[in-house]
């Protein structure tokens, strides 16, 4: 089954990732160098760093909630999990 949630990725090690959506997972890396997906979720804040890999996200609303800026930072699993 598909999350609901987007996935992010920063496979260009890149230092902040701007985002659509307060809720998401971040993977770290493409798999299978991947970290466990954690999920995130700024509440009210602009910013957030994943635990895992220190990712900066910036939550923009001029973004759609599957896009990222970088574009190539969002992640979207072949098998659809």
């Amino acid at each position: 089954m598909a999350s609901r949630y987007p996935k992010f990725r920063n496979d260009r090690a890149v230092p902040e990732i701007r985002i659509g959506v307060r809720e998401f997972n971040c993977i770290g890396v493409s798999p299978p160098h991947d970290h466990p997906h954690v999920y995130i979720n700024m509440g009210d804040q602009d910013a957030i760093i994943c635990p895992y890999c220190a990712t900066r996200y910036r939550y923009d609303p001029r973004l759609a909630p599957f896009e990222a800026d970088p574009q190539d930072s969002l992640f979207v699993d072949p098998d659809g999990v």
